[in-house]
């Protein structure tokens, strides 16, 4: 604990957190000032001026970053008949039908999301109260409710992220890892923050982003320019 204040004090010695810094700009202060003996997440999260309890203002979905994620996330394809093997053939980590699902009940969970046919839903369902907490419920508005099991997992191997407007207005998501090179992680916000703007709900009136900040885990977090 005490290196880690340590760290973190030396990080505040180097950094103007009064400062509005360019993506650039945040990108290269944050790899200069990252201490951690890994490769950390580079994490981007916006606060919009949107009411998340209109349904018109619940902004969701999912992309598919130009230069991925950096991680390699497990899958689960829950289905049936010809598409089991479908979904095997696309790359799935674990396929199966209610056998599977029955496993989830008992606690099993070694798998990161999951993908579902529609035929599957009624049995997913059930099992709400266990997926819903922990965002693993599959939905039509992410792409991993569908019948092409073969896209969905193979946009998901590629860096496919989700991002889903909370409570607070705040949406939460990551644009890769820091060993990644400056264009890349540039790339991949440019990417993600267009699919934002679009995402605009009609209903909104006057400044739409209101805040947006990038950081590592584990690191300080940056004020970045809207613009």
């Amino acid at each position: 604990m005490a290196k880690s204040t340590k760290n973190y004090k030396k990080v505040d010695g180097n950094i103007d957190r009064s400062k509005v810094y360019s993506v650039a700009e945040a990108i290269k202060v944050l790899r200069e000032n990252s201490f951690v003996k890994f490769d950390p997440t580079v994490e981007v999260s916006y606060n919009l001026n949107v009411d998340p309890r209109h349904a018109d203002q619940q902004i969701r979905g999912a992309m598919v970053l130009p230069n991925g994620t950096g991680r390699t996330q497990k899958v689960l394809v829950v289905t049936q008949g010809a598409k089991e093997q479908e979904a095997k053939d696309a790359g799935a980590d674990f396929v199966g039908g209610k056998e599977i699902l029955e496993e989830v009940k008992n606690g099993w969970f070694d798998f990161d999301i999951i993908v579902a046919t529609p035929d599957m839903m009624g049995e997913l369902g059930k099992l709400g109260r266990v997926l819903g907490p922990k965002g693993l419920m599959p939905n039509p508005k992410t792409g991993t409710v569908t019948t092409d099991v073969t896209k969905a997992v193979e946009e998901i191997k590629k860096g496919k992220i989700e991002y889903r407007v909370d409570k607070e207005s705040n949406v939460n998501t990551i644009i890769g890892k820091l060993s990644f090179d400056d264009a890349a992680l540039e790339e991949n916000f440019q990417a993600l923050n267009d699919m934002i703007v679009k995402a605009r709900p009609a209903a909104v009136k006057g400044t739409y982003i209101k805040n947006l900040v990038i950081s590592t885990t584990m690191g300080r977090g940056l004020k970045v320019s809207i613009d």
